[in-house]
Parts: C-alpha cells; structure tokens; sequence
C-alpha cells in the first residue's frame, strides 16, 4: 500500500475510534519513562548524560522493534497503520476541547475551568472566561501540530519506525522537558530532540493555518511575533495560528505557581468559545489538505 493510502487509512481509524480505551501504548510507555526517570534522575540529581541514557533506553529498544516488524511480509502494511493510528491525537484533541467551548457557550466558568485544565500545564483554577478560551485556542494550535501534523509528516517521511520515533520523543519532552530544578538537566536531552524533530513540521503547520485563515496576518504574526516566544517551534505554529484565526493569543500566564510574562500573539478580539471552534475547524481542515497532498503527490510520482 502507498504512503498515502496508509496515512488516509490512519486517520480514519482515529476517526473511528479514537485513542484506544485499554491498553493505550503510550500509558505504558509513559509507566517506562516514569521508571526510568525515578531510576537516572533520583530527587532531581541527574545529569544531561542520564537525560540521553534514560532517552536511549526508552526510545531506541522500541523504535528498533518496530522497524523490524515492519520489515515483515504480508503485515508490514498493518504495521505501519496501527503505528500512525496510535500516534495520532485528532478525534481525542477535539474530545477534549469541545466541552471547553460548550462549557463557555453555556456560561458554566468551573466547568470550562474544569475542562481546559486537562489540556494545559498551566494553573486554571482562577482563569476569567477569556482566559479560558485563550487556553484551549492555545492548545488546539499546538497540540494540532504536536499530536496530529507532525506525527504525519514523519510517517509520510519515514514510515511507522518514523512515527514512532516521534511520537515517543515527543512524550519524553512532555514528561522531562520541563525547565525547573528537577528536569532542568536530566531533561534537556528530551527537550533538545524534540526541537529537532518538530522543526521542520512546525513550521510547515504553521504555513497550513496561513493559507487556510487570514494568510496576509497570519504570516505578519509568524514573522514579527514568534521569535519572542519561548519554544522556538511552538512560536511559529501559535503565532500564525492566531493571526490565521484574527485572534489575541498568549499573555501572562500561570505556571506551576509561577507567573510567565509571555508575548502576546495573533491580532484582533478577545478569545471567546467561537475562537476555540475555529481553532479545531482549523486542525480538521490542515489534515484534509495534508491527506489531499499526499494523495496527488502519490499520484504524481507513482
């Protein structure tokens, strides 16, 4: 099977069912990395080279595994189908945001509150309404590259041992990335290789929700405002996602107790519930033109 069937076949297996119930791989793969953290990073007193030691052990052995199995006649297609399928993030990441929007839309603040606080890392539990839709627009922009776009784009490129290689640096970065005294050196290595595999997808995102929002703002944004922004892959994917939806993202924002003075990203009102709506419409349109592409560039080069 193409590239491209196999992606389509993909998504619509997310589409259909979601994120397994039971026996999510991911869940334990993340009871591995915990383990592995409590074993290289006791009490926060690793070094950078237990950060690379415990990256290897976690992500190597399974990377490895996968790849041979792909190698496999008859089932390499399936493969490389469940691999993608248990990567991706779509019909969960609109699962989550949705009742954000509604919760809103229905004036029920503790709820929204409630909700977006599974989607952010941030502290939630004094957020206004605006602040709220600020939230999870955020986290559609960026969970829609992390979790869907870039877990496609290294399937596209390198297959299911691509996509699982992603996918697992990228939950490493999620637990261990942190920049505070307990990850600030064990976590680098997690942190540093995640940049690297999300560049180049993110910046590809961020130019889908350009040509498919207000392209003009949206580039304006991307240029001028995400080079403020702390992640360097995370700026450009917000930014011109903000300008995209003509929206006022970013702003001060509480973590773990701490107040970060973010940049400001996008341009116009205020985040509401219709911002968070158009922030998924965004994601679900970006995957039909990434599947569309994929399809005629198979074509094309068949």
């Amino acid at each position: 099977m193409s590239v491209a069937l196999l992606t389509v076949a993909g998504v619509a297996l997310d589409a259909l069912f979601g994120e397994p119930q039971r026996r999510h791989p991911l869940v334990a793969f993340g009871r591995l990395a915990n383990r592995l953290e409590k074993r290289f990073n006791t009490d926060g007193r690793g070094w950078r080279s237990h950060g690379v030691t415990a990256w290897v052990l976690a992500v190597v052995p399974l990377t490895l595994l996968v790849t041979l199995l792909s190698w496999l006649p008859y089932i390499d297609w399936l493969v490389d189908m469940l691999a993608l399928y248990c990567a991706l993030g779509l019909r969960s990441l609109g699962e989550h945001v949705e009742p954000v929007a509604q919760a809103l839309r229905g004036g029920d603040l503790a709820e929204a509150r409630k909700r977006v606080g599974y989607l952010v890392s941030r502290q939630t539990d004094e957020l206004g309404a605006t602040a709220v839709a600020r939230a999870a627009t955020e986290s559609v922009l960026e969970n829609g590259s992390d979790a869907v776009f870039a877990a496609i784009f290294w399937f596209a490129v390198a297959g299911a041992p691509g996509v699982v290689l992603y996918r697992l640096s990228n939950t490493l970065d999620a637990m261990w990335g942190y920049r505070n005294e307990r990850f600030e050196r064990f976590g680098w290595a997690a942190a540093r290789i995640d940049d690297v595999l999300n560049y180049i997808p993110a910046r590809l995102v961020a130019l889908t929700y350009a040509l498919l929002g207000k392209t003009r703002l949206a580039l304006q944004c991307w240029r001028q405002q995400a080079p403020a922004w702390d992640s360097p892959n995370a700026g450009p994917v917000m930014a011109a996602g903000a300008g995209a939806l003509g929206v006022e993202l970013g702003g001060p924002a509480i973590y773990h107790g701490e107040l970060h003075q973010r940049a400001s990203l996008g341009e116009g009102p205020a985040a509401d519930a219709g911002s968070i709506d158009r922030g998924w419409q965004l994601v679900q349109r970006g995957v039909w033109l990434w599947l569309l592409i994929l399809c005629v560039g198979t074509e094309f080069y068949a």
